[in-house]
């Protein structure tokens, strides 16, 4: 449909609410305002519960949460830009902003939900982990990460977190293997397909694994030497929930609120992480993070 014919339809469209209102009616009740439709990717077997929970208690607080599912990864940010929908919350803090930056797009965070922590894995010999703390990490070892830039840039960030290496950009830039200022350990950093480096783990000293190609491949998390904290080096890689850049001034304004106050809560927070069996954790400011793994 052509911008002047949708630009005519909302003429109309205005026309008629101008004039119900002018006769003491409205075209909008006011349960309109209390019913939210958030954008999210299709439901699995960690955001199915999590996402009831949220449903549950905003229902509690009189806010209507309606789902709306989608299969491909630019679509609930087209249609929140369209107002398809009211928010969506599926993605991180990098995402969203790179979007708007290919999409000439104008869409904000307005929460902090969760992070799906990447993690060091110690390598194998002979199927058993080769080390037990990041700490044993020895002299000129050789630790596998992913080779596109986003994954690569979280990967050497948090081989910074855990002081391994120390980089010369800040959390909110992407860094590169020529941004390493310091590496002690002199330690080799191999870079691999991200959908590889998981079975690399027999051949290096350490691997860092995207949780979906760790689960994937049936990496034992219990060979975790470090993992990724909510912190400056991975904010941004923290979901969020996103709006319009206008969301304060619309009448959906009190109903996102509510959203967010629901989510930022304990009882949110614990289902994150039984859902996901410990994969993600909550990640707004004050969240409270079980530490067991």
């Amino acid at each position: 449909m052509k911008l002047k014919k949708l630009l005519g339809l909302a003429s109309v469209a205005l026309a008629s609410t101008v004039l119900l209102a002018a006769c003491g009616g409205s075209s909008k009740s006011a349960s309109d305002d209390s019913k939210l439709k958030v954008g999210i990717m299709t439901l699995d077997d960690a955001t199915e519960p999590l996402l009831d929970k949220v449903k549950e208690l905003a229902k509690d607080k009189g806010v209507e949460i309606e789902l709306v599912e989608f299969t491909d990864y630019n679509q609930p940010n087209e249609a929140l830009q369209n107002g398809e929908v009211d928010v969506n919350a599926f993605q991180h803090k990098y995402f969203l902003n790179n979007w708007n930056s290919e999409n000439k797009g104008t869409l904000v965070e307005v929460a902090d939900t969760l992070l799906s922590p990447i993690r060091i894995f110690s390598g194998t010999e002979n199927g058993k982990a080769k080390y037990t703390d990041i700490k044993d990490i020895p002299n000129k070892a050789t630790i596998s990460v992913p080779n596109d830039a986003s994954n690569e840039s979280r990967a050497l960030y948090l081989l910074q977190s855990a002081g391994l290496i120390k980089l010369d950009v800040d959390g909110k830039e992407l860094a590169t293997i020529k941004n390493i200022s310091s590496n002690p350990k002199d330690l080799d950093i191999k870079e691999v397909d991200a959908a590889q480096t998981a079975s690399t783990l027999s051949s290096v000293d350490a691997a860092i694994v995207n949780n979906s190609y760790a689960q994937a491949a049936k990496v034992d998390y219990k060979t975790t030497l470090y993992k990724e904290a909510v912190d400056k080096n991975s904010d941004q890689w923290v979901n969020v929930i996103a709006a319009q850049k206008d969301w304060k001034k619309s009448d959906k304004a009190k109903a996102i609120k509510t959203l967010i106050s629901v989510y930022q809560t304990d009882e949110v927070g614990k289902v994150i992480q039984d859902a996901s069996n410990n994969v993600d954790i909550p990640a707004w400011k004050g969240a409270k993070v079980s530490s067991k793994d």
